[in-house]
């Protein structure tokens, strides 16, 4: 990973565009959820895709990626019309779309560096990434500014790099890899996506009256007393994998009873408890890991197919920073076990009710960690017509209101061929020296804290 961070390379774009759908489509006004217009998810996803150059002898023009994508953009828009159209906040800041049809926005790129440049580890942080996914200048509002930003950018080994960021309050990663599914079958030949796309958020809308059911301490109004709030300068990203070497190492730190968990569960307690350890709270504290939970297997009657919009919920685990780092990582365990069924229909219904009572609050972000699986969201299987990517996902960790706050598990292959899960990790200069202590440590197999010791060599971990 030396190689890649030191990659330095020029990309050249072209002037921004609108890209309209293809065919008119309804002006109309479409309110989102109440699970999708909370204050959390009011911000920009970046997701990115390498892929490399096609093989077989095809007109090479027909092949290029930018023109390929253009075109299946604004035929995907005439199905996914909402993509083309502007959020408003009305009463109560309820958010709805404007179908406008104004288009989003599209940069068309070329980059002086092939796929093999970036090394084996395609994986965040990205050398050159806002390069490869240009902040356009005031297109980033989550009002009146695009749905959709796509880049697309030409590498000189024919390959090329698909980068998107999206308004996540319209998609959650489930939706989002739906609509690249779609855009992926256009721009292969299709005429319509094989899944048609439904709106009906109001099937996630809470009820009248509403009532809470359930708790959620996920909302609770934490004060920040000790000014724990991570700070936005000097983040170092790094990422580390977890092969089954890795799992089996973390397994190995549990009672047998507990063995049989998750490889989600054992790594969650592992990286909240790292994670804590390394940012030295202080022990009475109250520490969160904020877990998300695809609703959708969970609701009766199940949502339609084609459903695209935000269906998970952020139960939260809680306990002090002191318990959480003195006890075994069993500790943590069991606590994001119980925390990770709380989720049941009843569950929603109820979250979606206390949004609407309270104002759509921000989940409680001060001392949270949380953690957001997507290895079986599909990003690895979207194929524009050059085959299957050779990166396909988030395109860094630490994204959202709040720096540093939120981590993806990514599914991975490393250089020596072994699948796992990579795990994008952004913190301050410090701790993540502390962190990668507690990785090494765990790959040792002892699990003793190895906090005291800072003076280590970060490269092993990578």
């Amino acid at each position: 990973m030396g190689h890649q961070e030191s990659l330095v390379f020029a990309v050249t774009r072209q002037s921004p565009e609108l890209i309209t759908p293809a065919k008119p489509t309804p002006h109309e006004y479409k309110l989102l959820s109440d699970i999708d217009d909370q204050e959390g998810l009011r911000f920009q996803i970046p997701v990115i895709q390498f892929y490399a150059k096609k093989n077989d002898f095809v007109d090479a023009r027909k092949m290029d990626p930018v023109k390929v994508m253009r075109e299946a953009l604004a035929k995907t828009l005439v199905f996914y019309y909402p993509f083309a159209g502007r959020l408003r906040e009305g009463a109560g800041r309820k958010m709805g779309v404007d179908c406008t049809g104004e288009g989003v926005m599209f940069i068309e790129a070329d980059a002086d560096v092939t796929l093999e440049d970036f090394g084996d580890a395609l994986q965040p942080p990205f050398p050159c990434l806002e390069d490869l996914l240009f902040d356009v200048p005031a297109s980033a509002g989550v009002f009146d500014s695009p749905l959709l930003l796509i880049q697309v950018t030409r590498l000189k080994c024919g390959g090329f790099i698909f980068a998107l960021r999206l308004n996540h309050t319209m998609s959650d990663a489930a939706g989002l890899v739906q609509f690249m599914t779609a855009l992926g079958e256009i721009a292969r030949g299709a005429s319509a996506p094989s899944i048609p796309p439904v709106w009906q958020r109001e099937l996630l809308n809470a009820r009248v009256p509403q009532r809470v059911t359930c708790t959620h301490r996920e909302y609770d109004d934490v004060a920040d007393t000790n000014r724990t709030i991570i700070p936005f300068d000097n983040m170092v990203h790094r990422s580390f994998f977890f092969g089954a070497t890795e799992i089996h190492a973390l397994r190995q730190l549990l009672p047998a009873h507990l063995r049989k968990c998750s490889s989600f569960e054992v790594l969650t307690a592992w990286l909240w408890r790292s994670r804590t350890r390394a940012l030295q709270f202080d022990p009475e504290e109250e520490v969160r890991v904020l877990c998300l939970v695809n609703a959708r297997p969970k609701l009766n009657p199940p949502l339609p197919i084609g459903y695209y919009g935000n269906t998970f919920a952020f139960p939260v685990a809680l306990t002090t920073a002191g318990n959480l780092c003195q006890n075994p990582i069993g500790y943590a365990l069991e606590l994001i076990r119980k925390t990770k069924k709380d989720v049941t229909g009843e569950y929603m219904r109820s979250v979606a009710d206390l949004l609407v009572l309270k104002g759509r609050p921000h989940f409680a972000a001060v001392r949270t960690y949380l953690v957001s699986d997507v290895t079986r969201a599909g990003f690895g299987d979207v194929d524009f017509g050059w085959g299957k990517p050779a990166y396909g996902g988030p395109a860094k960790g630490g994204v959202g209101p709040v720096p540093g706050l939120a981590t993806f598990y990514i599914p991975f292959k490393n250089k020596k061929g072994e699948n796992g899960i990579v795990v994008p990790v952004c913190l301050p200069a410090l701790a993540m020296q502390k962190f990668v202590a507690e990785f090494d440590g765990m790959v040792k197999k002892n699990d003793q804290s190895v906090i005291g010791n800072t003076s280590l060599n970060i490269k092993s971990a990578l």
